[in-house]
């Protein structure tokens, strides 16, 4: 795998930021994350703050929620660009560092509790080398939380939409647009690839698993906080589950 030719996100780091965390997609995606994560993260008075490595943390969202629980957090990524949001979002919070540093480049991988790679691996040319990389460098006992974009949800929304040639394509097109995944995963068959390398799977979540199917797309908006509440009722619910825009897994090394 040549790392630099993976997908980063220099010279479009503001959109990409407006992108995902601008809209209900990416404040539902966030809600749902941290209420995944939360029986692993939480400090109670028998548990101590955690050492977490954020691969691919981006403009620093999920690294502030993890300082604010008390967490010291390293933040890497491999564009440079969108570190210059992560440093300005994150300048509050003296429990974060910051290192540009691309997944294959990461050393001291097992000083660390708890590793955090979300949504890193559809960018990537090899995803699943990534997975046995973060697996081979990890200490015994530490904690992957690991999202991706899921191909299977992706192919029922384009079934929905009625974008049958670009399925019969391979859901692949000739000209990529930057902020479109180029290699999701199908959640099962990563599910099981994490295990058959050795992976303890702790919990399966699907991240939207209705959001991006509603038919009048209005109700996004409008009936937010009842979609919160229908994702958070069958989001570790199969089938439902399976059909998240993203999935999310904690595995224990």
């Amino acid at each position: 795998m040549t790392q630099k030719s993976d997908h980063i996100f220099d010279g479009i780091a503001a959109k990409f930021a407006d992108n995902i965390y601008g809209t209900t997609k990416g404040k539902l995606r966030q809600i749902m994350l941290c209420e995944a994560l939360a029986p692993f993260v939480e400090l109670t008075e028998s548990t101590l703050p955690k050492k977490v490595l954020e691969v691919g943390g981006g403009t620093g969202v999920m690294a502030a929620h993890l300082a604010s629980l008390g967490h010291s957090v390293l933040l890497t990524d491999g564009s440079e660009d969108v570190l210059v949001h992560a440093k300005d979002n994150l300048k509050t919070f003296p429990n974060v560092s910051i290192q540009h540093q691309y997944l294959l480049d990461i050393q001291n991988m097992e000083d660390f509790d708890f590793i955090v790679c979300h949504a890193v691996l559809e960018w990537l040319n090899e995803p699943y080398q990534a997975i046995q990389f973060l697996y081979d460098n990890m200490r015994k006992g530490a904690i992957l939380s690991l999202s991706f974009f899921n191909r299977d949800a992706n192919l029922m929304t384009n079934a929905i939409y009625g974008n049958f040639d670009y399925i019969a394509q391979g859901m692949k097109v000739r000209n990529q647009v930057r902020l479109n995944p180029k290699n999701p995963l199908p959640a099962k068959q990563a599910s099981d690839f994490c295990e058959s390398i050795g992976f303890t799977v702790k919990a399966k979540t699907g991240i939207r698993c209705f959001h991006d199917y509603l038919k009048n797309p209005e109700h996004q908006t409008t009936q937010f906080e009842g979609l919160v509440n229908l994702e958070r009722t069958y989001n570790q619910t199969e089938p439902f589950m399976w059909l998240g825009k993203y999935f999310h897994l904690v595995l224990e090394k």
